[in-house]
This record gives structure tokens, sequence and C-alpha cells, in this order.
């Protein structure tokens, strides 16, 4: 009898096994929602993924400075911290003024990045750059988003 229930677990932890395997080999449905190779829409889900691939071409050549370049140095980082917290306290900043990329390097040398909705929020977020302490240049790249 004790061959019997052993043979028993045998098989069932052999069958557990088996099935364990068979079900790891299978592939996640895609969620995609574009077709393959393309970035066109999905006729069966309409919403296309956005198509950054000519930003992001150029960010990658390192000509172009982002978030990665910001100095570590203490006085840099001190700057990028006041420009930030000076354009978030000026009234009526749209959120995508707030989010602007501000890199700091080179003992003062500013880069501002992103999309703003306005070109006052883009000529502000200048002013406001040139006017921090420290700030020995500012390179103002922000794009005025269209509407």
């Amino acid at each position: 009898m004790n061959t019997t229930r052993l043979m028993t677990v045998f098989a069932c932890v052999s069958f557990a096994s088996i099935t364990a395997c068979e079900q790891r080999g299978t592939p996640p449905p895609a969620t995609n929602n574009t077709t393959p190779s393309t970035n066109r829409p999905n006729p069966t889900n309409p919403v296309a993924a956005p198509d950054n691939t000519a930003k992001n071409k150029a960010d990658g050549t390192g000509d172009t400075r982002t978030p990665l370049d910001q100095s570590q140095s203490s006085a840099d980082i001190k700057i990028t911290a006041d420009i930030r917290r000076a354009i978030l306290a000026t009234k009526d900043m749209s959120m995508n003024a707030q989010n602007c990329k501000i890199i700091t390097e080179k003992s003062g040398l500013v880069t501002l990045r992103g999309v703003v909705d306005t070109q006052a929020e883009k000529d502000s977020i200048e002013s406001i750059a040139k006017a921090t302490v420290g700030v020995t240049k500012v390179d103002n790249q922000l794009e005025v988003k269209n509407k």
C-alpha cells in the first residue's frame, strides 16, 4: 500500500512539473497598441503609441543636453534646485512649465529643455534662470506647444 501511495505522489508531482514547463513556454499575449514594425494604430485597438523617434535620436547624439548631463557638484545642484523652486512658486505656470528640464553643469551653465504652453512661460522661465545666483549662461531650448 505504501508503494501505491508513493507512486501516486510521484505521478502527481511529475504531472505538475510538466504542466508548469508547458505554461512557461507560452508567450504572453501582445499588449502593444500598434501593428508590428509600424507605428500605425492597430485596427482592433485604435490608440497609437507616441512616436518620439526623431527627438530620441537627437538626444542620443551627445550634442543635446539631457538630465543625465546634470553636474553632481553641490553648487550646480543648488542652482538647479533654486530655479525649480522659483518656477514652482510662480503663479499661473502650467504643468508643462513646472516640469521643464533644468540641467546645470560646468559651474553655472544652465540648459532649459521641454515643452511649455506659451511664449510668456518660456520667457518667464528664462528670466528666472538668468536671475538665479550662480548662473553664468542660459541656453533656452524650451519649445512652445502647438495648440
